[in-house]
């Protein structure tokens, strides 16, 4: 008689080990977690591209707070940034506005010159 490896069970233990924290059915019945697994593993691929493009909308409010307060627009003050061939993402260029207001400030005065 053929040894039986019972890999129907470990398939799914796997699933069920992926649904543990979840509430009601969903963390213990077998279809309720693989269906709500699935759901939970697309979102999470979905928002990991969405939490970038929210990154980048905060970074430009926080430049354009910044440049507002030095009476720029965001746009204008990029457009200077383009012209004075000045490549810092804008990431860094939040940090700028946001923690050294000092060398925003420098900053912003060299684009305005050049505008």
């Amino acid at each position: 008689m053929a040894r039986v490896k019972n890999r129907a069970r470990q398939r799914r233990k796997r699933w069920l080990k992926l649904a543990k924290g979840y509430r009601g059915k969903r963390g213990i019945l077998y279809r309720a977690a693989r269906t709500q697994v699935m759901r939970s593993l697309a979102f999470a691929y979905r928002d990991r591209r969405v939490k970038k493009r929210n990154m980048r909308q905060l970074f430009i409010i926080q430049i354009n707070a910044g440049c507002r307060n030095q009476g720029l627009s965001y746009s204008r003050f990029l457009y200077g940034l383009g012209k004075l061939d000045i490549k810092i993402n804008r990431k860094e260029l939040a940090l700028l506005a946001r923690e050294n207001t000092v060398a925003f400030s420098e900053l912003t005065e060299e684009v305005k010159k050049v505008l």
